[in-house]
């Protein structure tokens, strides 16, 4: 493939990445979408591109909702079992809420081939989840939930010889809706370091995004085989298009910011990769016709996706009608009627997210940064990050104290100035469940729990170092760290992160998340935006549901060269 001169024309120096002050804002975060680096597009393209063959060995669920099914995964390089377990609920037990202790259906991946006597122990396990061991061959759990009244009309659709209506896709993108996907060594499952050694996995959450993947085929494969049970004569499966358009749900609680708090390094990879990306799109001297044109036909596609995101919660309705107004007004801007378009000039993208900067909501921003890397995989695809972080936390011994409060000043100016004395600037606290070892939120001098809180204030255990600085003489000042520590060792995890993460530009979260304005769901959906998701729908500032893989290939047609398989950004259907 001959590239144009605008890919290669920049160099290191013309790719300027924004400053963490203006993205590490949760609100920047919250209006972030799903991208081609995002880890579920990485992962198929990863399944394309090595030939991966999904089989679904066995469906045995009677009408009941009650039976098993198994899949077998060939990669160039393992052989993988997946197996998911039907249940039949009561409506009552149907739940999202991490205290559910029953399921419609419950998953698990396992390496190689599941023997007899492993599959008998996990017909028991796995029904019980957490409650539940598992072994080191086991890597991933799962559990979901049918989208009851649509999956019953696409059902009832497909028994009659019927296809679904695609529009029932646009309000409730999905079939089922997972509820956790547990891995890295949770309850015995094989953890982090033994994944890293499976070729193909060892990528961030490239194993829970399998999962979530081969639970999408189950549901795609158990609603054909129900119709077909249930009118053998007369029940079709689903149109090709229509399979691709039904993705899978999830619904997304508090865990994920005690990730992004506990992760800092790991965070700043991802949002650097997202960041160095579009850095260089946007240092292009120039931009072909055919990147043109790619650009327009997923604006225009974009465009109409937004039109059918649909949302319960108003502010997220109001983002939406803003966004769509915006990208309306971009497709206007950049693609006048009876005028040629306006990216013939020098750096076009620059002008085009410039403009944007100026002129539009974050959302609407965000998404078009996400838009401008699509027609450039060539030039951002080598960014995946698709290798094992270093955690290591690391202190200079020789820094003075002088220069630590110097550095404070400089890397946490957010945190600084706050009076985290004030009620409402540590209005909130956070622990961990006891229960479900899930962290939670509770609201200070109301809710129980504050004796056991977990530091994710960061920016109040800052200040309060600084604040221990600025009260020392010149002659403390003088002093190393070691010297302070010995002496106020309650300072020791603070001052560790400070040095780690020097050289990590975005790492932290710039904002105080124990604030009572802070809305955990921004960093829930930051994180969701990461993995690959789209559709987001809050139910209230603590949770929310997504839409995984909508547009993504199934497993049948993971190994078709005559389609663009990883042509699935913003996905819409016409049928």
């Amino acid at each position: 493939m001959k590239l144009d001169d605008s890919v290669h024309g920049a160099t290191r120096a013309q790719v300027k990445l924004r400053p963490a002050d203006l993205v590490m804002q949760p609100k920047r975060l919250g209006a972030f979408h799903a991208s081609r680096l995002s880890f579920v597009r990485c992962l198929v393209r990863r399944m394309v591109r090595e030939r991966w063959r999904i089989t679904c060995e066995q469906i045995d669920i009677d009408p009941g909702n009650v039976g098993e099914a198994r899949y077998r995964i060939v990669t160039p390089v393992a052989v993988y079992t997946f197996l998911a377990f039907a249940h039949n609920i009561l409506p009552e037990q149907r739940t999202d809420r991490a205290i559910a202790e029953q399921w419609d259906y419950t998953f698990v991946l396992c390496e190689g081939e599941v023997d007899t006597v492993s599959l008998e122990r996990l017909r028991s396990a796995v029904p019980h989840q957490d409650d539940a061991r598992y072994r080191t061959s086991e890597l991933v759990f799962s559990r979901a939930n049918k989208s009851v009244r649509l999956f019953d009309k696409v059902l009832d659709s497909l028994s009659h010889g019927r296809q679904p209506l695609a529009h029932w896709f646009d309000d409730v993108g999905y079939l089922i809706r997972t509820t956790a996907v547990f891995a890295n060594g949770k309850f015995g499952l094989a953890d982090y370091a033994r994944l890293c050694e499976r070729d193909g996995l060892s990528s961030p959450f490239q194993a829970q995004m399998l999962v979530v993947y081969l639970i999408r085929q189950f549901s795609l494969d158990l609603v054909e085989h129900l119709a077909r049970k249930r009118s053998p004569d007369s029940a079709v499966a689903l149109e090709t298009g229509l399979r691709r358009y039904i993705g899978v749900g999830n619904a997304t609680g508090l865990g994920m910011t005690l990730f992004l708090v506990n992760h800092p390094q790991v965070v700043s990879n991802w949002v650097s990769a997202r960041e160095e990306a579009i850095g260089r799109v946007v240092a292009r001297r120039s931009a072909c016709p055919s990147r043109v044109q790619r650009f327009h036909r997923l604006l225009q596609r974009t465009i109409v996706h937004v039109q059918r995101w649909r949302s319960d919660d108003a502010g997220q309705r109001k983002r939406i009608h803003s966004l769509d107004k915006e990208l309306q007004a971009l497709n206007r801007l950049c693609f006048p009627s009876n005028a040629p378009h306006r990216l013939k000039r020098h750096y076009p993208w620059r002008y085009v997210v410039e403009y944007a900067a100026s002129h539009f909501g974050l959302e609407t921003q965000e998404l078009l940064n996400s838009l401008i890397l699509e027609p450039y995989p060539e030039l951002v695809d080598d960014l995946e990050c698709d290798s094992l972080i270093d955690e290591t936390s690391s202190l200079d011994v020789t820094m003075r104290l002088s220069e630590l409060k110097d550095l404070i000043e400089s890397a946490y100016a957010w945190a600084l100035g706050i009076d985290y004395e004030q009620t409402k600037h540590c209005h909130y606290f956070w622990y961990r469940s006891r229960q479900k070892v899930e962290p939670r939120i509770g609201v200070r001098g109301k809710d129980p729990g504050d004796d056991r809180e977990l530091v994710v204030g960061i920016g109040r255990e800052v200040a309060r170092l600084h604040d221990g600085l600025c009260a020392m003489n010149k002659a403390d000042l003088a002093q190393t760290i070691p010297w302070l520590l010995l002496r106020y060792p309650c300072y020791r995890a603070t001052v560790l992160r400070i040095h780690s993460l020097r050289q990590v530009p975005y790492a932290e979260v710039q904002a105080n998340l124990l604030d009572a304005s802070f809305r955990p769901v921004d960093l829930l959906r930051f994180k969701l935006s990461i993995l690959g998701t789209i559709k987001y729908d809050p139910k209230s500032t603590l949770w929310l549901r997504i839409t995984l893989l909508q547009g993504a290939p199934v497993a049948g047609e993971l190994l078709d060269d005559s389609v663009d398989l990883d042509d699935w950004f913003c996905p819409i259907f016409e049928g």
